[in-house]
């Protein structure tokens, strides 16, 4: 049997990365473009940090981790720290000196504020034309709103992504850092298209990725049930808006389970096996999705009834018997024990902690996670590489 917690890298040669000899200048903070620049870093890009002398204000979200923080430590390994005060002319200059040389320029500062340090992506790829310059927002660079702060939990509740989500009653935080994540993929995707452009044409190119088109995106189906179908879907729990039986279901043992039935066929061996109920493959109440939709709770009574009379062991028969999709309802620490979940190693300081595998495997990965930088830790060596004597066209 594999081992899931065993690197790819381990199971075949390694080869070379595929964003190796790239350098990524990264003006970054918090979490969007910090997993952007991570995910280049795996992928062999050199990526230079660049933080405010206090450090990034991630560094300081909880200290979980051996001492550190779960936010940084997870989105900053591998990278190279150097912690400058962009207003002093002389940090400034560092900073310009090291753009000169990049291949990606990633910045996710408020509004305005890289163009008002003469950073602005448009200027520099003017005098770099082969440099992607990579700008993360809140709200983009357009409309009235393009100002605004614009925080996770905040993009979350303005783009209405909690108006579909959790259940009836008062409003729920999605879980994670749903719309920060979303940014940073999108930027990644966008920086990874412009380095393939680049090299048919010789040019850079600008991105520009704002949280909440973001989150809009996220909400294409909600948006488009609403906007051509007349409504809006509602907050449902762990059950489906649109997909009957579709959720949570409890067994007689206490024990939840969710299931989905995603067609007719589908459908009709979860009758004729799990309920054992194959006449309602003739009653119109459940005719097909639609119908089962619109007499929900009949529906769901009905698997209610049967699972409540059953322990999760019969359950579980029967809906492997049926080959009804199924998963169970489980806690973070469930997650932990879970067999399926694959993690690898990282140092933090003199210990080590073991984080979640990267959701794809490639042959170029490397046993285990480089650390995540102390502040300033590469300070001195790039003052020096990056030093005035250096030949700049700023």
């Amino acid at each position: 049997m594999t081992n899931p917690n065993r690197s790819h890298a381990t199971q075949a040669k390694a080869q070379p990365k595929p964003l190796s000899g790239l350098l990524v200048v990264a003006l970054e903070q918090a979490v969007a473009a910090p997993y952007c620049s991570s995910r280049l870093a795996d992928a062999g890009a050199r990526v230079i940090k660049i933080e405010r002398p206090e450090g990034d204000f991630a560094r300081g979200y909880d200290r979980h981790v051996h001492g550190e923080s779960t936010y940084f430590v997870w989105i900053n390994r591998g990278k190279e720290s150097v912690a400058l005060n962009l207003k002093q002319p002389e940090d400034l200059a560092v900073l310009e000196r090291m753009i000169a040389d990049a291949d990606v320029f990633l910045q996710n500062l408020a509004p305005g504020a890289a163009a008002r340090l003469g950073l602005g992506s448009a200027k520099l790829r003017e005098r770099h034309p082969r440099l992607i310059t990579c700008d993360i927002s809140g709200y983009g660079e357009h409309g009235s709103q393009q100002e605004m702060k614009a925080y996770d939990l905040l993009v979350q509740a303005e783009s209405g992504l909690i108006s579909v989500s959790g259940a009836p009653g008062d409003w729920g935080r999605i879980g994670v850092s749903l719309c920060d994540i979303s940014a940073g993929m999108n930027a990644l995707i966008g920086i990874q298209q412009a380095l393939l452009q680049r090299a048919v044409t010789g040019q850079g190119s600008g991105v520009h990725v704002s949280l909440f088109d973001s989150a809009a995106e996220l909400m294409s189906v909600p948006y488009l049930q609403a906007q051509y179908g007349g409504r809006a879907p509602d907050r449902v729990g762990l059950k489906h808006p649109s997909i009957t039986p579709y959720g949570v279901f409890t067994c007689a043992d206490g024990r939840e389970l969710v299931i989905s039935i995603q067609n007719e066929r589908e459908w009709a061996e979860f009758c004729r096996q799990v309920l054992k109920r194959p006449d309602l493959l003739k009653d119109p109440r459940c005719a097909n999705n639609a119908a089962r939709c619109a007499h929900r709770e009949f529906v769901d009574g009905l698997v209610s009834e049967v699972f409540a009379a059953l322990g999760s062991g019969e359950v579980i028969d029967r809906l492997t018997s049926a080959q009804t999709a199924y998963g169970n309802v489980n806690s973070v620490y469930d997650l932990i024990q879970h067999p399926q979940l694959r993690t690898r190693a990282m140092p933090v300081g003199q210990q080590r902690a073991r984080l979640p595998a990267l959701p794809w495997q490639v042959e170029w990965e490397d046993a285990d996670y480089p650390p995540a930088p102390r502040i300033d830790e590469h300070g001195a060596a790039l003052r020096a590489e990056f030093a005035a004597t250096k030949s700049s066209v700023f």
